[in-house]
Parts: structure tokens; sequence; C-alpha cells
């Protein structure tokens, strides 16, 4: 009955905006964003609360166009590292929706959730304007007002709040005092809404910014660095640059990251420094002891200060948890690299981290390595350009199937969208196939990821081990979800992933018949899924069964 529960309380928020019908209608009333921020402390107040009742919640708020939810991670788990009582608020959700609100760590409980959905559902009902024309908020204005209300409830002492999209008319953005603001590595995504260049989505994202609340950010092309500078001048916030990772590691023991790749070091010196600032604003003392501070330039931001970090600090940072961001899973012959890349910029470090994954992993003793790519793309992303990053892995096949996990999934809410059709969203895989195509036409072009000789910063980490070309290699395949693109790529080899036995005419092509059996006879298959947040959802829902408890 529980369970029954929870999937009634989640097909009811579902049938609110979700977040495709949210950006189309913010689009369309871009004349005046500030109106939305109003209609959201509109629905607080309905709700119960006032803006004043969230300033006890000791709010982190972050931003940024890559790694945002990394370091919110990061972050949350230094500071749970001190005994602190935490929440946090991220989006999308992988698996359940109930991921996206979580005490401590962990997604809170389908009970939790349930009784404070149905506790906000039928508050904003007794209490919406039936001459309004929006009575109800939307899919993530309303998780985010669940969000305040669960914490509230739960007596967190913070709360660390990943800004959804943009940042100045974000629903998170009605906070008026957050502890610290934090911006991580800005890059071009979400253009219609946000602008079409650096500069004017940092300005979208400096709009987090508060008077007198310290925030850090990471470095930046100078363009849109200026343009977070004046806007933290113009209102007087307090904005510093971080240190590279390394500076706080000198005279001390060398950081480990909970998350793999380099583009994590990034995101850990933020969340290092957001976190030194939330202890030292509470009055903490064992906050990390001060080295020789550098000097900043003139005319550019003053540097955060590089600490020592403390025990409980390297401890956070250890253990740092943050599933379908360069996760790793071994099963048998098959290894799954999964990483939610969206953005071209977040795309070409998630090239970089499978490169140097796939140069360490121990070669076969006998016997082939396939390398298989599983992709799908949405919105309204450039889809051409994330796969010619893709392309110099040297992939033997290329899948492309919906974030659907299968095909008759009513049964589980959590994996329901309502914004797109099924002919859409396999005529979008079909496109994604013709590009795919396309690039090994032009394959004269050269690899933008090597280059003779040595590498910039070291031995030439990023080149692969050999690997000869099969006469499949540009060989390509559409399924209509990603439980028949998993039977396909597993071919029964995972332990832990034995679904039914394959639908009848799933094998009946050339290439899914003849690229069987290589996938049956290989020593290793090399697995990479990315492009979507929500497609390594679904394929983490079908391979960890336990997500979805």
């Amino acid at each position: 009955m529980k369970a029954e529960a929870y999937q009634d309380a989640v097909r009811t928020l579902n049938t609110l905006q979700t977040n495709a019908n949210y950006l189309e209608m913010v689009k369309r009333k871009r004349g005046d964003p500030q109106t939305q921020l109003e209609a959201m402390k509109l629905y607080l107040a309905r709700s119960g609360l006032q803006v004043e009742d969230l300033d006890q919640l000791n709010i982190i708020h972050i931003t940024g166009t890559k790694g945002k939810g990394s370091t919110c991670a990061f972050t949350e788990r230094i500071l749970r590292s001190y005994g602190l009582k935490t929440g946090f608020f991220s989006s999308p959700h992988l698996v359940q929706v109930r991921e996206r609100i979580r005490i401590n760590g962990q997604p809170i409980s389908s009970e939790l959730f349930t009784k404070h959905f149905w506790r906000l559902y039928h508050r904003l009902e007794e209490t919406k304007d039936d001459s309004s024309c929006v009575s109800m908020p939307g899919y993530f204005r309303f998780l985010t007002l669940m969000a305040f209300h669960v914490f509230l409830q739960e007596k967190v002492d913070l709360a660390v709040l990943e800004v959804g999209i943009g940042g100045a008319y974000d629903c998170t953005n009605i906070i008026r005092k957050p502890v610290v603001c934090g911006i991580t590595s800005l890059g071009i995504d979400h253009t219609g809404l946000l602008g079409d260049t650096m500069e004017k989505i940092a300005w979208q994202k400096g709009g987090i910014f508060k008077s007198g609340v310290p925030a850090f950010t990471v470095l930046q092309p100078d363009e849109p660095l200026a343009v977070l500078r004046d806007r933290a001048q113009q209102i007087s916030c307090p904005l510093y640059l971080c240190p590279p990772l390394q500076a706080l590691e000198e005279g001390g023991p060398p950081l480990t990251l909970g998350l793999e790749g380099e583009h994590q070091w990034s995101n850990a010196a933020l969340a290092l420094q957001v976190a030194r600032c939330w202890l030292q604003q509470k009055g903490y003392q064992d906050a990390g002891e001060l080295k020789a501070s550098r000097p900043s330039l003139p005319g550019q931001l003053p540097l955060a200060p590089v600490f020592q970090p403390t025990p409980r600090m390297q401890q956070g940072l250890r253990h740092t948890e943050w599933p379908g961001r360069t996760q790793l899973l071994r099963r048998g012959p098959l290894t799954w690299y999964l990483d939610g890349a969206h953005p071209p910029s977040s795309m070409q470090a998630c090239v970089r981290w499978f490169r140097q994954a796939l140069h360490r992993c121990e070669r076969p003793d006998s016997g082939s390595e396939v390398r298989v790519l599983l992709f799908n793309s949405t919105g309204d992303r450039d889809s051409a350009a994330l796969l010619k990053l893709l392309q110099p892995c040297q992939f033997d096949y290329a899948i492309f199937c919906p974030n659907l996990a299968e095909m008759a999934s009513t049964d589980n809410a959590d994996q329901q969208n309502f914004t797109v059709t099924l002919d859409q969203v396999l005529l979008r895989c079909l496109a994604h196939q013709q590009h795919w195509s396309r690039l090994h036409e032009e394959q004269v072009s050269p690899d933008p990821w090597s280059t003779p000789g040595q590498e910039q910063d070291g031995p030439a980490s990023l080149l692969l081990a050999p690997h000869p070309p099969h006469t499949h290699s540009a060989s390509s395949l559409v399924f209509s979800c990603i439980s028949h693109a998993l039977q396909w790529i597993t071919q029964g080899r995972d332990p832990l992933f034995q679904p039914p036995s394959p639908p009848r005419g799933l094998l009946a092509h050339p290439v899914a018949d003849s690229g069987a059996m290589v996938l049956q006879e290989a020593a290793a298959i090399h697995v990479l899924v990315t492009g979507s947040l929500h497609l390594v959802g679904g394929v983490l829902k079908l391979l960890e069964p336990s997500l979805s408890q």
C-alpha cells in the first residue's frame, strides 16, 4: 500500500508541468521574468510560509553550467562530516523523484515524500483562486516548495540548494539571505532561455548574488568573469576566485575525490571554499588553517584563501557519491561508464574521463574489446556538436534510444514524461543516427583530442591503447527504449541485468545480428552512456534495481 500511495503522489505531481513545458512557458513570458519570482513568492505564501522563514535554513546556493550538482554533493558531504544535519535539493532525478530532496545525503523515504506531497498539494488546492490563470505551481516549482517545507519540518542545520536553470529568475532565487553562494564553470546551455553568449549566461548566473553574502567562483574566461565581477560589485557582494585544488594540497597529504575525472578538481576546490566559508560564518573553529595567501592582481577578483583542508574536509571529499556522473560499474565482461554530460563543455570533460579510464584499464590477455556508445540528447541542444566530440573515442557501435526505460512504463510514475510523444523522440533518435553516419563519412577531419608527441600537462594520457578498426566501425542502431538497447548490448552477459527474452524482431536487422555475435564473443565490452541525465537514470534503473526500491 505504501508503494501505491507513493506512486499515486508522483502521478499527481506529473499532472503539473514538467521541465519541457515549464521552459516553453517561461520563454513565452520572458518579457517580464521578474513576475515568475513574484508568482513563486505567492505560492510560498499560499503554502503557509513567508520568504523570511527560509532564512533559518542556513542556505548554500549553487549555480553554474557544468558541475553544479557535483559541487553541491561535495559541499553537502564535507559539512555532513562535521556532524551537521544536511538538506540537499537537486535536479533532475535519475530513478525516483524523491532523490531531489535529501536529508543527510539520502533521498527522503517514500512515506515522507507522500506525506509532504499531499499536505502541500491540498493546501495549494484549498487556496487557489479559480479566476487565476495558473492556480497550481508547475512541477519544478512544486518540488522546490516541497523541499523548503521538508527541510524546515526536519530541522536541518543547513540546506544546499542547486539552482534549476540560470539563477536570476530561477524559482530557488526567492531566498533572501543565503549564508554563501557559489558559481561553477560556465558554458553554453539553455540558450533559448538564458541567452546565446557566455556573457548573457554569466549575467543570469550572477543573479543569485546577494548584498553582503560571500560568493565564490572558479576560473572562467575573461568576459564572463568580468560580468560576474560587475554583478557582484553593483550590489556589494564580496566575490572571490577559488585557487586550484593543487594549491590547497601543497604541504599536506594529496586529496582523494570520491568522484572521478579531472574536471571534478575544480568542483571540489569550489566546494571546499563554500563549506569553509559556511563553517566560519556559523562560528566553527575547525575550518582549516590558513597558508600564505596569494596576492590578487589589480583589477582582478580577490583570491579566496589558501588553507589546509581539515581531516573532516578530506573525509568528505573522499566519501562523496553522486550517481550518474563519471560513474563506473564493472559487471562481468561489461564495464559501464555513466556520465550525464549534456552541454558541449561537459561532454569534452566526459570524453577526457572516458579515454583516461580506458587507458588505465587492464587489457584482456586474449579476445577482442568492443566499445559501444549509448546516446541521447534532448531539448534545444546541438546533438551534432556533441556527437562530433564523441567521435574520436573510436566506438565500434553507436546506439540511440529515447529516455524511456521500457516501452510500457505506466507502472512506474517516476519515469513518466507527458511532454513528448514516442514518435517525436524516435524521430530525434533517427536524426542522431544520421548525424553519426555523416560524421563517419567526413572522417578526413583530424582528431581534436590527439596532439603529436607530449600533452601540455604531461604524458599522452588521453591517447588510447591501440584499437584496430573493425569492419563495422561505423555501425549504428536505434532502439525504441533503453531496455531493448541494453538487451542487445549485454547479450545476456551482465550478471545482474537479466530481462525476459527479447521481443520478436529485436535482432531482425543485419547490423544487430552481426553485432550480437561480436558482443557475445568479446573479452571486454566498454559502454559509455552519455548525452542526457535522464538516459543515465533509465540505464541505472535497469542495471541497479535496488535504486527503484
